[in-house]
């Protein structure tokens, strides 16, 4: 049973990275924040179009392994309609589930696909990149954020 639900996961991170959701330019977004991870070569722009304190759009562009793309592309998914604070909770929540392998007893859908991460400490990096450029959009920084 194990092996069926790794393997999962993994048909989902690899479909997640050839085929990303939400990958684009976007026109009219009113939040963008750039992230680099020099470790690994990946580089992301994320767009955000937020009306009061709710994602109305979200998309993204860049290059990087296949964690960091399919984490941009899963997040992208998970976060449209969402308020500032539930975003910032489910960063906290992804956050924790990449370096601990838990969730703390919180459903995350999709993204439980990167529990698994928190074994490859290199790969860490790259699974939480998009969701630092993310709070960076958020809170309006336009300094790139970086993992180093």
């Amino acid at each position: 049973m194990f092996d069926d639900l790794h393997d999962l996961y993994q048909q989902m991170i690899l479909d997640h990275s050839r085929s990303p959701r939400n990958f684009r330019k976007m026109e009219g977004a009113n939040r963008r924040a750039d992230g680099r991870n020099p470790l690994c070569g990946d580089q992301i722009t994320l767009y955000l179009f937020m009306e009061g304190d709710v994602v109305k759009d979200i998309s993204f562009q860049g290059s990087g392994c296949a964690i960091s793309k399919a984490s941009a592309s899963l997040l992208t998914d998970a976060l449209k309609g969402k308020s500032r604070q539930e975003v910032k909770r489910l960063f906290d929540q992804v956050h924790e589930l990449v370096t601990t392998g838990k969730t703390g007893g919180d459903d995350v859908g999709k993204l439980a696909v990167f529990a698994g991460v928190h074994k490859f400490p290199a790969r860490v990096k790259c699974a939480i990149l998009p969701w630092h450029a993310l709070i960076a959009a958020i809170e309006g920084k336009v300094e790139p954020v970086s993992t180093e």
